[in-house]
């Protein structure tokens, strides 16, 4: 019988994290072999110890200190650096890291689990939008496995494996569904409710992507992104809006061929390739109903209205931590909405001043990128309390 493969999930309880553990239980069926060693959240406690007593998990990290001191019968790590020293204290030389915590707060645990010689599979895009040119040479120095879990990214390395060099590739398109707000007329859009904004078409996800979905933010970190994991510069990367979500990207070649990779819109599939790579073994996911495939539409991305992709490929141009800064003043501005700070445009206009605000700096170390990441919330912080000031103000006059 074969060692079982040590797995550390990072972001256990939200929604890759729950799709991962049912994918665990479905290979452990199958003697795949996979051993839960360790369980990181924000701050759900009562659904982590039931996770960690299923998987019989000795060693959890909850970001919440007082969510953590709730957790009695288990090695706890609490407190904002939690998942970075679970990974510190569990991790050993070839165990795979599940990176699914939402936002940059990965960005320490994945690095230190790099460092380690752990594989990673990646499904916390903001690591590589923060930290690609820190991380990529970090996987090259250590030589891990670095697989993503990204359905658009997924695709993209799974039509890539037919590829001998990059030299073949004329570009990459990385499909999008448009949201909820796709057909939408810009003033309605700017205006947009919280409401409006989580109810997506296709996809179920936490809040955060969600409204990244519906701005499309989340396809400008999906081609940042896809700039580290692939190697290739900002002019041959491309976004085309498919709202059926069924083709989850294309790989353009020199020659004129182009591969697509298509599936339901179910996360699944992908965390499974990325578990059992290079191996492919009986799914546990959806299959795709050729029967009820009736069309695919593609549409191209209106820029002006959805500037997301533009800016992100503004980011890649001008490398260092820029990806920090567009990252971090996103993640502000996300927040801002869901607590009705801001209008739903106002998410676009926090992230252009961010990036017009802090210059970037050649990422070279952990620390400086978590600078810039810091400089950048301290910054959108000031515009949004600058904006309520003048808020009341106005409304007293």
């Amino acid at each position: 019988m074969s060692t079982p493969r040590r797995v550390i999930l990072l972001g256990s309880t939200g929604s890759i994290g729950v799709s991962t553990l049912d994918v665990i239980r479905h290979l452990n069926r199958q003697q795949q072999e996979f051993d839960v060693v360790g369980l990181a959240v924000a701050s759900q406690a009562e659904a982590l110890l039931e996770q960690a007593r299923e998987f019989d998990v000795e060693h959890v990290a909850v970001r919440d200190e007082a969510a953590a001191d709730r957790i009695q019968d288990r090695t706890v790590h609490g407190g904002p650096n939690a998942a970075h020293r679970l990974v510190a204290e569990v991790a050993r030389p070839g165990d795979l890291v599940v990176a699914a915590i939402v936002g940059a707060a990965g960005l320490e645990a994945v690095v230190e689990a790099i460092r380690i010689g752990c594989d990673i599979a990646l499904a916390n895009k903001e690591t590589l939008v923060s930290g690609g040119e820190l991380v990529m040479p970090l996987v090259q120095e250590h030589q891990v496995k670095l697989l993503p879990v990204d359905s658009e990214h997924s695709a993209i390395a799974q039509c890539l494996r037919s590829s001998r060099s990059v030299d073949e590739i004329r570009r990459l398109v990385i499909t999008a569904s448009g949201g909820p707000f796709r057909t939408w007329e810009p003033d309605r859009i700017r205006s947009a409710s919280v409401e409006q904004a989580l109810d997506h078409p296709t996809w179920t996800m936490g809040r955060k992507i969600t409204i990244d979905s519906a701005s499309l933010m989340n396809k400008g970190l999906e081609v940042i992104e896809a700039h580290w994991l692939f190697g290739l510069p900002a002019e041959q990367i491309d976004v085309i809006v498919h709202p059926q979500s069924i083709v989850h990207s294309f790989v353009e070649y020199v020659d004129g061929s182009v591969l697509a990779q298509c599936g339901p819109p179910d996360m699944k599939t992908p965390i499974q390739y990325a578990l059992t790579w290079p191996d492919r073994v009986e799914g546990c996911g959806p299959r795709l109903d050729w029967q009820a495939l009736r069309q695919l539409d593609f549409q191209q991305l209106d820029h002006e209205v959805f500037p997301s992709v533009r800016m992100a490929l503004d980011v890649i141009r001008a490398g260092g931590t820029s990806g920090a800064i567009f990252n971090a003043a996103n993640e502000i501005a996300v927040e801002a909405f869901l607590a009705h700070r801001i209008e739903f445009g106002g998410i676009f206009e926090l992230v252009a001043t961010g990036l017009r605000e802090i210059t970037p700096r050649p990422a070279s170390s952990l620390e400086i990128v978590l600078e810039d990441d810091a400089r950048t919330r301290a910054c959108i912080h000031d515009v949004l309390d600058t904006m309520d000031t003048a808020s009341v103000s106005t409304m007293k006059s």
